[in-house]
């Protein structure tokens, strides 16, 4: 015998827009099978219900016992309505099953959520057996949406009543009249004991909304704060939520960078499936973070280098033997790498790629002094990045496309640049680019939305986002 507890959760007065993404902010659209699990672990995991049957054993011994609510100097007992009740002792809550969540969300205005349940209880019967009996509970309650102090959002209970369904004798003897005014008796307290249950559960719903404002570390970068642009939305399958990331130096300084003049087309959320999609915009300020940190300067010397790759004048000559034709042999070389300005980030359907422009000078190795460079050259660097995403990151793999390079300033010998690309490029594959990766292993942080993992989901880059679905 099930019953059902209905509760109202007031979100939003606005639906989600189809497939629209408006603002810059990551968009989380959360299915509502994600809703129904947080439900059930708060229940599962948590002492809602224990706490329900602690509460009831412990006061005055049970509902009906010497000293309870029916007996000894309770309503039925000695002094009270009836005296027969004396026979009847020690009722008490002894089960609560675990509620089965079921849901439905209501666009633009809420989600009407349904916990079945059994309430079993024991006592001595009027000729000393065991009594069982079975009863269903209907609780109805109604929620508000607020902004917590820290500007998320927070479900606060508005109303709560219980209606006692029908009460089954499971063994044992009762008569008819006793077990009308246990019906009347639990009337009045299941509602005192289950309406905290509902409360207990917003609580813990609550904590997990609140995780979505929250602060990853970038390692030695900086951090990522994640906060609530609006007001959760709400369709009939889904809970949307329109999230900023604000990414801050180590310093506490914000790599602010100009959005997008376009909004971003999330394809359309399959049921029973969730959507995070994660904006160009969010990109280009980790690489902006990584270039004003100096993580993406490099000076690259011999012993970096395999030995397949040469790093002499030797070597150089022979690719631009009418401007260094004149070099002692044999001397070693250093390749400095300055990135000035922040990496162009580029998201297109089924690719994503970053453009480093950097400063290259090729200078002599030498023991002390000032060093003048042999070269100075101007590189754009094309990658592509491959992206596969973890639990709580996305995470990037840089691979080099392609090198273009041309001389930095008007040279006396003037030469074709691009003999030296191919050479730039071998040394770049073999040290800079595991230098980049190694400073991306920090990931693209995801913001945590009800404990939803989004290791295994089915990654697709789109225009100026990239969309990560996974099944509920």
């Amino acid at each position: 015998m099930l019953g059902m507890w209905s509760l109202l959760l007031l979100w939003g007065l606005a639906a989600p827009c189809q497939g629209l993404l408006e603002t810059v902010g990551t968009l989380a659209r959360i299915d509502k099978d994600e809703l129904g699990k947080a439900i059930q672990n708060s229940l599962v995991g948590g002492p809602l219900l224990q706490n329900v049957l602690g509460s009831v054993t412990s006061v005055n011994q049970g509902l009906l016992g010497s000293g309870g609510l029916l007996g000894g100097g309770g309503l039925l007992g000695y002094g009270g309505v009836f005296a027969v009740v004396e026979e009847l002792s020690g009722l008490k809550v002894e089960e609560l099953t675990l509620p089965q969540v079921s849901l439905k969300l209501l666009p633009g205005f809420g989600v009407q959520l349904s916990l079945h349940t059994k309430v079993g209880l024991e006592g001595s019967g009027t000729l000393g057996g065991l009594l069982q009996l079975a009863a269903e509970v209907n609780v109805s309650s109604r929620v508000a949406v607020g902004i917590s102090s820290r500007g998320t959002p927070i479900l606060v209970l508005k109303r709560c009543s219980t209606l006692l369904g029908h009460i089954s004798l499971l063994s044992g003897l009762l008569p008819t009249p006793l077990l009308g005014l246990a019906e009347q008796t639990l009337f009045k307290v299941l509602p005192g004991l289950l309406c905290p249950v509902v409360d207990g559960v917003l609580s813990m719903v609550n904590e997990l909304l609140g995780a979505v404002l929250s602060l990853v570390p970038l390692g030695p970068l900086g951090s990522v704060e994640f906060t609530l642009a609006t007001l959760p939305l709400i369709s009939n399958q889904y809970i949307e939520l329109d999230i900023n990331a604000i990414v801050k130096s180590v310093a506490g300084d914000v790599i602010d960078f100009p959005k997008p003049p376009k909004p971003i087309k999330v394809p359309p959320k399959e049921d029973h499936t969730s959507q995070l999609a994660v904006p160009l915009y969010f990109f280009s300020t980790i690489f902006g973070l990584l270039q004003t940190n100096g993580a993406l300067d490099i000076d690259i010397t011999p012993e970096l280098v395999p030995s397949n790759v040469p790093m002499t004048t030797t070597d150089l000559t022979a690719l631009v033997p009418e401007v260094l034709g004149e070099l002692p042999p044999g001397q070693q070389l250093l390749l400095r790498l300055q990135v000035k300005q922040a990496p162009a980030v580029s998201l297109q359907k089924k690719k994503a790629a970053v453009s480093i422009a950097a400063n290259i000078r090729v200078l002599p190795r030498l023991p002390a002094g000032t060093l003048e460079a042999l070269l100075e050259l101007n590189g754009v660097m094309t990658l592509n990045a491959q992206l596969a995403p973890s639990a709580t990151k996305l995470h990037l793999s840089l691979s080099l496309e392609r090198l273009s390079v041309k001389l930095a300033s008007p040279s006396a010998h003037p030469f074709d640049a691009s003999h030296l690309e191919e050479w730039l490029s071998d040394v770049i594959r073999a040290v800079y680019v595991p230098k980049l990766n190694a400073g991306l292993d920090v990931g693209i942080p995801l913001p945590n939305v009800l404990n939803v993992s989004f290791g295994n989901a089915v990654l697709e880059v789109i225009e100026n986002a990239v969309v990560l679905t996974v099944a509920s």
